[in-house]
């Protein structure tokens, strides 16, 4: 029998199991697409990312996004997000982040949390929203593409520490 699955509001107390999430979906999402080196290097940032996820939980705001799927009581993924970065003050959200741990791909439970955090990001009124995708992360792009966003035409690079991101930004009507 498969274990229960709640999508639920995360809350402060999830934040440590939201760092483990985010680490481990980094280093399985992202093997063979950045330097080994710098995703072996990511349980460093553990301390920094669950003060973060804690932080986030407690002081997310009216149209905030941060969910998390609850998986027979663990913390197996989780969605945030918000108003655009962006777009400030024009009516567009953003999914800023969303990972499941490598055991939960492929069985549904990511369409599910990204499905909740699109609906809250159109019942807070977000005519439009966006998000960043690494360039090369074919398995997120079909994922994205799959739910019926698509690449805009906007590109940029973001520094994280000696690496350099290109990303690829999807949209979607609300």
């Amino acid at each position: 029998m498969a274990p229960s699955l709640v999508i639920r509001p995360a809350q402060p107390e999830d934040a440590a199991a939201v760092a483990r999430v985010h680490i481990a979906g980094w280093q399985e999402a992202y093997a063979g697409l950045l330097p080994h080196d710098f995703l072996a290097g990511l349980p460093e940032s553990f301390d920094r990312r669950r003060r973060f996820w804690e932080e986030t939980a407690r002081t997310l705001g009216g149209r905030g996004v941060f969910f998390v799927a609850d998986i027979g009581g663990e913390v197996g993924g989780f969605v945030h997000g918000g108003e655009s970065r962006d777009h400030p003050n024009e009516g567009v959200g953003e999914i800023t982040a969303i990972y499941l741990l490598p055991a939960h791909w492929g069985k549904g439970i990511g369409r599910q949390l990204f499905a909740t955090a699109v609906d809250r990001l159109r019942d807070a009124d977000f005519h439009s929203a966006v998000l960043w995708v690494l360039d090369t992360n074919a398995r997120a792009r079909r994922f994205y593409e799959a739910a019926g966003w698509a690449p805009d035409g906007a590109e940029k690079e973001e520094r994280v520490g000696d690496v350099i991101l290109r990303e690829v930004r999807y949209r979607t009507e609300l």
